[in-house]
């Protein structure tokens, strides 16, 4: 076999399992806000993680707050749950939450400065381009982008012929303050615009795709405030343009939803490709399941997980 005729085989035999490996469905487990109540939820969250390595899902996000707002944002905390993440099997995969750095400032959380919470939350938790899990996947960082070389959390990765990335949204109004230094804010969400323009234009010739976060934009169904109203925006705008079947997967609330809470044409319409994906928290210590079926039109069945 001359050597023309033994590439085009080999990248036939490629071609091949690509298209069958993104036909066979995969699940995927979140969770988040979770542990709150330490140090009496701590045997409860080393179930929920004994429990995940048993389903052994092929990947898992906690969609942040790690700790409770109240509870304190101390280095030794970050170091117990570093050392939790490190003992799950799975390929897993993190983004902050704002109880791990916006409201670090609290009295009951240690009066810390915030902005130096999260500069150590990056370099301990975001310090690889490999997932957590004893089984690693390789990401994406949004640091690799010249300008954003700072946000090391904005993380993406492809599976199974699907599109998945992290974005760095907290609750607490996405720390933008009505009065004083917004300039975090300013920086993240520029990064954040930026990211959702890359994610989208690598999710192009994707079957669809998936994006975890910790905030709850949609609270209560108001309009968003102004911490995310222009990362709103964005979304409602590429997810239109891009056609396929966009999921937001986030936390903050502790309510376990699914819906599509982006209305359109002067808030008549509903954006039908777009599904918001919400997950337990606080004293509701569960998961969510999320399966991956390709011969489904809504591309993934969500199902509780319920942990002892």
């Amino acid at each position: 076999m001359n050597l023309l005729r033994q590439s085009i085989l080999y990248a036939c035999i490629f071609i091949s399992q690509l298209a069958i490996s993104q036909q066979k469905k995969f699940t995927i487990v979140a969770f988040g806000d979770m542990p709150y109540r330490v140090p009496n939820d701590y045997p409860k969250f080393e179930r929920v993680i004994k429990t995940l390595n048993k389903e052994n899902p092929d990947f898992i996000v906690h969609v942040g707050d790690f700790k409770s707002g109240s509870s304190l944002c101390s280095t030794e905390y970050f170091e117990k749950m570093h050392a939790y993440f490190e003992t799950i099997q799975p390929p897993f995969i993190y983004t902050p939450g704002d109880n791990e750095w916006t409201d670090c400032n609290r009295k009951a959380a240690g009066e810390y400065d915030p902005n130096e919470r999260l500069a150590l939350l990056r370099k301990m938790f975001f310090g690889s381009d490999k997932s957590f899990g004893k089984k690693k996947i390789n990401l994406i960082s949004q640091a690799k982008s010249a300008g954003f070389e700072k946000f090391v959390e904005n993380n993406m990765w492809t599976y199974g012929g699907l599109e998945f990335a992290t974005i760095h949204l907290v609750g607490s109004n996405n720390n933008f303050k009505e009065s004083g230094d917004n300039q975090e804010f300013i920086e993240r969400e520029k990064a954040n615009l930026a990211w959702l323009e890359q994610v989208f234009a690598a999710a192009q010739d994707k079957k669809g795709l998936m994006f975890f976060t910790q905030a709850d934009m949609f609270y209560k169904d108001l309009k968003p405030s102004k911490g995310f109203e222009k990362v709103v925006d964005k979304i409602t705008e590429l997810t239109q343009k891009y056609g396929k079947q966009v999921f937001l997967v986030n936390g903050d609330s502790h309510r376990f939803i699914t819906d599509k809470p982006i209305l359109i044409n002067n808030q008549k319409a509903t954006l039908m490709n777009f599904t918001r994906i919400q997950v337990f928290g606080d004293a509701e210590m569960a998961a969510i399941k999320i399966t991956y079926d390709p011969k489904s039109t809504s591309l993934f069945q969500v199902e509780q997980m319920m942990i002892d």
